[in-house]
């Protein structure tokens, strides 16, 4: 079986990773396609990570759309053809007239889990203002939120299944810059990315405020490479983009800001 203890050895997801493993160690015995619930970003990209290193099974993540941020995970033996097709999914439409009681995440998140529903089977809400909202949840609780989601705040809403293709996705508002830096250092480029002071950054980093690939990093000297997503909360994300040194020795970097 899978070196457990092994792949646990300094994870921050700890009994998220332990489940998935005997989810993968049942796919390896039983040569089926197992899926897991949906997972966070960060648990997906340590869950990826450890996984990186086994060569006995394959993963495919899929949350219903490609920006989607909650996914499951699709797992199979090497051997076994797999793709995204395989990862079970459900679109809910949940609609109702919101133009003078405005809902908000929050607000269609609760009303759900308010029906007994565990969060853990529901993936990203979009919310359409004052329509209403889409949700993607695993296919076993389609019909039971049919039945059973008929209020959101004080709205009456009416909750039924529609096609992944009919999801109503925004993309994402991005500003494109560049900076040039005497070091690659977290907080230097974090703090021109974000618009903020190198002071100010160094606080959110000392208090646990940014991620770096989806990893809390409290070091602001840890150092940044191309490819790297770095998220603040409340504040949106920023990826690093192409990295090159000028004639005087500093570093000129591109940045992609998603707000």
């Amino acid at each position: 079986m899978l070196p457990r203890e092994e792949l646990l050895k300094g994870v921050e997801n700890r009994d998220t990773i332990a489940r998935v493993i005997d989810q993968a160690e049942l796919a390896i015995k039983t040569w089926e396609v197992v899926l897991t619930d949906f997972l966070s970003p960060p648990e997906l990209a340590e869950i990826q990570q450890v996984f990186s290193r086994l060569t006995e099974v394959q993963l495919v993540v899929s949350g219903g759309y490609p920006q989607a941020e909650r996914r499951r995970v699709a797992i199979a033996r090497s051997e076994i053809p797999l793709d995204q097709s395989q990862v079970a999914l459900v679109a809910l439409d949940i609609a109702g007239n919101f133009l003078f009681d405005t809902a908000t995440h929050r607000d269609f998140l609760g009303a759900m889990l308010g029906t007994g529903i565990v969060r853990e089977k529901t993936g990203d809400i979009i919310v359409l203002g004052e329509r209403g909202a889409q949700v993607i949840v695993v296919p076993e609780l389609a019909e039971f939120l049919e039945m059973n989601l008929k209020q959101v705040r004080s709205v009456p809403v009416k909750t039924q299944p529609i096609d992944l293709s009919e999801l109503k996705v925004r993309e994402p508002k991005k500003k494109e810059l560049t900076t040039v830096e005497a070091s690659l250092r977290l907080d230097a480029i974090a703090s021109a990315g974000f618009g903020m002071s190198r002071s100010k950054m160094v606080e959110l980093i000392d208090g646990g405020d940014v991620r770096v690939n989806w990893k809390e990093i409290t070091s602001a000297s840890s150092q940044v490479k191309t490819g790297d997503l770095i998220a603040i909360r409340s504040k949106g994300r920023l990826e690093v983009g192409e990295i090159a040194v000028t004639k005087k020795d500093r570093y000129r970097v591109q940045l992609t800001r998603y707000m």
